[in-house]
């Protein structure tokens, strides 16, 4: 069909830290140079910000590169990290420090800051702005615009008013637009569906060891203002989970007497009957969380997927016409538990590729310069170093893991002449329902531990109910005629939103049923779903979580 469009030299799909960095410096080199260079950014969140969920502890490094004067410019990193102190939970009593002699260096936090991702980027967009950049939020980009000669030209929108059949809503329908470029940086954020169905139409992972994943469910809590220490953070290991479902959780003190407290559940975790939110929930009623909630009252909520993988699991970042950024590519690294500084880098670092090329009169290419400038810069050289935590943490466990990383980065300097390899796959972890050990979670009590639907309520998640489900099955049968016999249907589980359930037919039997009106976008069923038989697509524009302060 004939659509609409609008033409840029830049298409940006995604107003995250990558994305929103990107676009600030091409126009940054553009004026260096005397080049006009027109960029588009667009988001799926109802505003900037709406849709980012990260801990934070934020290292500014690649910030400092990009905005030499941001604290001038009033960024808001207000709570600079004081003190960093780690325990081993043994079990959901007891718990042992660990020396910071002990505490391998990725994970310390000298000169970092406690901050909302999302307001960050909020205060980044309105830089870009500033700079001339187009941003477009409640736009949600759909699908990748690939010419006859497999040149990715930019994206289109997706459509808006179109009912659950797919058909046009009288008065209300309006066709998606393209917004067309001579270069395309993709920044969806962990396991992007158009950065996705790219992977496979250019088979950018065909040298790259799997990709691996976790799942982060977060609150923001006020405090007793005589518990809050601003500045401290925490992280912990081992209970609730253990080197078959591994994972971490982090508490960190904001100013205004607010924690954010969350778990990361690795997704290679292998008992079927494991549930992150509620692993979550339980978590939070430990000494060593509970001293600081209690008396507190719960803000907010969200969850979403991150991509761990690190060096090893690096896709091929370009492809002709544009290229992947940030966690659409898996630059976090998950050593230092941080993501942003390496995203907003990568973002830098495409950008000035593609100044440079629309300077030599280029459109289209593969942006080499990207691949170089990314091999040359410390962004490469710290993922490098910190290649082997990943599989070291599979393969070694919770104890082990982080003592193997303690002598390859506090002794031996991040040198290890060898590299670990993980090669499987996080879907392919599951155990038999037969063969694994049904967990019982303790009801929640409303004080410290919640259910899943007044969670959702708490991150301001709203889809328009008459809509295409956003949630794609390739094959309606799987979930009860194989899922449900081999693994009791672990999407009931995975899912931190209540989306999936299992419920029974109106003529006998079980029904699989999708809410997808809870969905908070954080795509673990497109990840963990055993038989990969999940796709997220993006829904209609503005739907979604509205994330304040998170």
């Amino acid at each position: 069909m004939e659509r609409e469009y609008m033409e840029f030299d830049v298409v940006i799909v995604g107003a995250g830290p990558s994305g929103l960095s990107a676009a600030c410096r091409i126009k940054q080199k553009a004026t260096e140079n005397n080049q006009d260079i027109s960029v588009c950014v667009v988001e799926k969140g109802s505003e900037v910000g709406a849709h980012i969920l990260s801990g934070a502890v934020f290292e500014p490094r690649a910030l400092e590169e990009l905005f030499p004067d941001w604290k001038a410019l009033g960024a808001p990193l207000n709570t600079p990290v004081k003190r960093d102190d780690i325990y081993l939970l043994k079990d959901a009593e007891s718990a042992t420090k660990v020396p910071n002699f002990f505490v391998p260096k990725p994970m310390h936090n000298e000169g970092n800051y406690i901050i909302s991702l999302g307001n960050l980027c909020r205060w980044l967009a309105g830089q870009a702005e500033n700079l001339g950049v187009e941003i477009y939020p409640g736009f949600a980009a759909q699908e990748a615009l690939i010419d006859d000669q497999g040149i990715v030209r930019g994206i289109v929108t997706g459509d808006m008013g179109v009912d659950r059949e797919g058909n046009p809503k009288e008065g209300m329908y309006t066709p998606g637009m393209e917004l067309r470029g001579k270069y395309t940086l993709f920044a969806e954020g962990c396991r992007g569906h158009i950065g996705k169905a790219l992977g496979k139409r250019f088979d950018l992972a065909s040298e790259a060891d799997p990709q691996h994943y976790g799942i982060g469910i977060k609150e923001l809590w006020e405090i007793d203002p005589a518990k809050h220490e601003p500045g401290l953070v925490i992280h912990t290991s081992g209970w609730p989970l253990n080197k078959e479902n591994p994972g971490g959780s982090f508490l960190y003190h904001l100013e205004d007497n607010q924690v954010v407290v969350g778990l990361i559940v690795d997704l290679a975790y292998s008992n079927p009957y494991l549930s992150p939110f509620d692993e979550f929930q339980r978590y939070k009623h430990h000494p060593v969380v509970r001293q600081y909630l209690e008396g507190g009252k719960r803000i907010s909520y969200g969850a979403r997927a991150l991509v761990k993988g690190g060096f090893n699991s690096l896709p091929k970042m370009v492809f002709p016409g544009g290229a992947l950024i940030g966690c659409d590519l898996g630059t976090l690294n998950a050593a230092k538990i941080k993501g942003s500084h390496t995203a907003m880098k990568s973002g830098m670092l495409a950008a000035e590729a593609i100044v440079d090329a629309l300077g030599a009169g280029r459109e289209g290419d593969e942006l080499s310069g990207y691949v170089d400038g990314f091999k040359a810069s410390w962004l490469y050289q710290e993922l490098y170093a910190t290649r082997n935590f990943g599989p070291a943490m599979h393969k070694f466990g919770p104890v082990a893991g982080p003592a193997f990383s303690f002598v390859e980065h506090n002794l031996l300097g991040g040198k290890l002449p060898f590299t670990l390899h993980d090669l499987s796959k996080d879907h392919e972890s599951l155990k038999k329902a037969s063969d694994a050990t049904r967990i019982e979670y303790p009801k929640p009590d409303g004080v410290l531990s919640f259910d899943k639907l007044s969670s959702v309520f708490l991150s301001n998640t709203n889809h328009e109910e008459d809509q295409p489900v956003h949630l794609k099955l390739t094959d309606p049968s799987i979930p009860i005629e194989r899922n449900l016999p081999l693994y009791d249907e672990p999407a009931q589980r995975y899912c931190p939103a209540g989306v999936y359930e299992v419920v029974e037919g109106d003529a006998g039997g079980k029904r699989f049923q999708i809410n997808a009106q809870n969905c908070v976008h954080c795509k673990t069923c497109d990840i963990k779903d055993p038989a990969q038989n999940i796709t997220w697509v993006a829904p209609e524009g503005t739907g979604g979580p509205n994330y304040p302060n998170m």
